[in-house]
């Protein structure tokens, strides 16, 4: 038995009148790589965002449904907003360090909750790094600016960061598509690695690393979840014409 980290219920939202997500039902579980793949501006990143309550930053979102992280329903009212995205990390398409040295980059999140003790947030970095495959690239450089790091190692950086809070679901929003092969492959070698301890959901452009590296995949279309399946059975014998369409290029 697969057990679930996340699961939204009837999931709709709009931007003022634009109704950008139609009755969502999706498990994201745990310790497994999750894809959600689907032409551009069909509502993937606008879901992602969805499980952080990044788009609660933008004016005139109103959403409908719930959205269960375990058992706590995260769009409850005097629900901590803070705390949920210490568990519900997000990584960016775009690498997005702070312009601060490394060691703060990843210090950052657990120094404003003002609750570690310094060597605590010592041992936390290092792990974080290590987590991320960075720390022997970096441990000898730790107070040097992070924007001197190249992209791939900027994007691992920015893992690193949302790592420091133990977080029990990563949220990438196609973190590879600003990166090289070799930078790309890093992360999907990575992301393997990590599933043994959170729950990843990636939002891709990149059919092929859905197929590479989940173990689900979810195929959006319009703001509707079409198919949502094990990787595998989505791939080889899709159940909807649209997601066949989708995959084998007719559009996208």
């Amino acid at each position: 038995m697969v057990n679930s980290r996340i699961n939204t219920e009837n999931l709709n939202l709009w931007f003022g009148k634009n109704h950008v997500l139609h009755d969502v039902n999706l498990s994201i579980y745990d310790k497994k790589v999750t894809a959600m793949i689907g032409p551009s501006g069909c509502g993937k990143s606008t879901l992602l965002r969805c499980f952080n309550r990044m788009n609660d930053l933008i004016p005139e979102t109103r959403i409908e449904g719930r959205i269960m992280l375990g058992e706590k329903d995260i769009y409850a009212p005097k629900t901590d907003i803070t705390k949920i995205r210490a568990k519900v990390g997000m990584v960016f398409q775009k690498p997005n360090p702070f312009p601060k040295s490394i060691f703060n980059n990843v210090a950052f999140g657990l120094a404003i909750q003002g609750k570690y003790s310094k060597c605590d947030i010592h041992s936390r970095v290092e792990e974080s790094l290590k987590a991320a495959w960075l720390w022997d690239e970096v441990k000898d450089r730790l107070h040097s600016s992070a924007m001197a790091l190249s992209g791939g190692q900027q994007q691992r950086l920015c893992i690193a960061r949302a790592l420091a809070n133990s977080p029990e679901v990563l949220l990438l929003d196609e973190p590879t598509s600003a990166l090289d092969p070799q930078s790309t492959a890093k992360i999907e070698e990575l992301c393997l690695e990590l599933k043994k301890s959170v729950s990843i959901l990636i939002v891709t452009h990149n059919i092929a690393q859905a197929g590479r590296i989940s173990d689900y995949t979810a195929f959006m279309y319009l703001g509707q979840l079409v198919e949502f399946g094990k990787t595998e059975a989505v791939f080889t014998v899709p159940g909807d014409k649209r997601t066949e369409a989708y995959l084998t290029g007719v559009f996208g």
